[in-house]
C-alpha cells in the first residue's frame, strides 16, 4: 500500500490486477481478531484488532448514577464514551473529546441499547469506555463490535450480540469493509450494524452518492459480512470459557495427583 502523506491520495483505488490497494478482493473483510476479559479491573472488557484499528472497550456496571439526576426510576441507563487517543490518527488530534467522538458516542449507545434489558435494573448506569489507539477506517463499526463483546463478557443480560460494518463505494464498485483511504477517497460510505435478536438494522448512517441498485447490492453484501463478524464475535467469548475450563481442569488434576493418602 503506498505512503499517505497528509491529504493526498491516489487516483485510483484498485490495482492493475482487479484488487484493493491491500491486496483485498470486493467483498473481503480485513483480518479481524477479537479478545474478551483484557481489562482485569473491568466488569467486562474486549479487545479487536480489525486491518489497522487496534480498540479496546472496558465495561463498569451496574452502579450508581453521576449526577443523580439522570437516574431513571424505572430503568437503568447505557452511556458510551468514545475516544480516539491522540495519536491513533496521521494529524495528532486535540485529546479533549472532539464533536465527531461526542457524535459517535451517542449513534453507538442508541445501537446497542436495543439488546440490554435496562428494566431489570432501576436507577442504576452501564457505562462503556471505548479507546480507539490505531484508526485505520471503520471505527463507529469496529467501536460497535467491540462494545456489544465488552458487554457480553460483563455478564449483563443481553437479547444478543450487535454487529456492525461499512459497506462504501470506490471507483463505481460497491465493497465491503472500507479501509482509511477508501473511506476517505471514495465515493460512498455506508456504516450499518444489526441486532442479531431479531435481525433488524439499528445503525444505518450514509454518506455520498449511490441509486437504489447500488444501496440494494450494499445491504446484502453488509448481511454476509456481518454473518461472519457474528461469528468472530461467537468465538471469542466461547475461548474465553473453554480456557477457562482447561485451568480448572488442570487445577483439578493437580489437587488430585497431589493429595494425601491417609489409609
Amino acid at each position: 500500500m503506498p505512503l499517505i502523506i497528509k491529504d493526498e491520495y491516489p487516483e485510483k483505488l484498485f490495482r492493475e490486477d482487479g484488487k484493493r490497494l491491500d491486496g483485498r478482493k470486493e467483498n473481503e473483510l480485513r483480518p479481524i481478531k477479537m479478545e474478551v476479559g483484557v481489562i482485569k479491573n473491568a466488569d467486562g472488557s474486549a479487545y479487536l484488532e480489525w486491518g489497522n484499528n487496534k480498540i479496546f472497550a472496558a465495561v463498569y456496571g451496574p452502579r450508581d448514577v453521576h449526577p443523580h439526576h439522570l437516574a431513571k426510576p424505572d430503568r437503568g441507563i447505557l452511556r458510551v464514551f468514545y475516544r480516539m487517543t491522540t495519536y491513533s490518527v496521521f494529524e495528532r488530534k486535540k485529546p479533549a473529546p472532539g464533536r465527531r467522538e461526542k457524535e459517535i458516542s451517542m449513534v453507538i449507545a442508541d445501537c446497542l441499547r436495543p439488546v440490554l434489558f435496562l428494566e431489570l435494573y432501576p436507577s442504576t448506569s452501564f457505562e462503556v469506555f471505548i479507546e480507539v489507539m490505531d484508526a485505520d477506517g471503520g471505527t463507529r463499526c469496529a467501536s460497535t463490535t467491540v462494545a456489544a463483546l465488552a458487554l457480553a463478557d460483563a455478564g449483563i443480560p443481553m437479547r444478543s450480540l450487535v454487529s456492525s460494518v461499512a459497506i462504501g463505494k470506490i471507483d463505481g464498485k460497491i465493497i465491503v469493509d472500507l479501509s482509511g483511504i477508501e473511506d476517505k477517497a471514495g465515493e460512498a460510505d455506508l456504516p450499518c450494524a444489526i441486532t442479531w435478536f431479531n435481525e433488524e438494522i439499528s445503525l444505518l448512517q450514509f454518506d455520498g452518492d449511490m441509486n437504489l441498485k447500488e444501496m440494494n447490492e450494499s445491504l446484502d453484501l453488509a448481511k454476509d459480512a456481518l454473518k461472519l463478524i457474528h461469528e468472530k464475535q461467537n468465538e471469542a467469548l466461547k475461548c474465553k470459557y473453554i480456557e477457562i475450563q482447561k485451568e480448572e481442569e488442570k487445577n483439578s488434576q493437580e489437587n488430585d495427583n497431589g493429595g494425601v493418602d491417609l489409609k
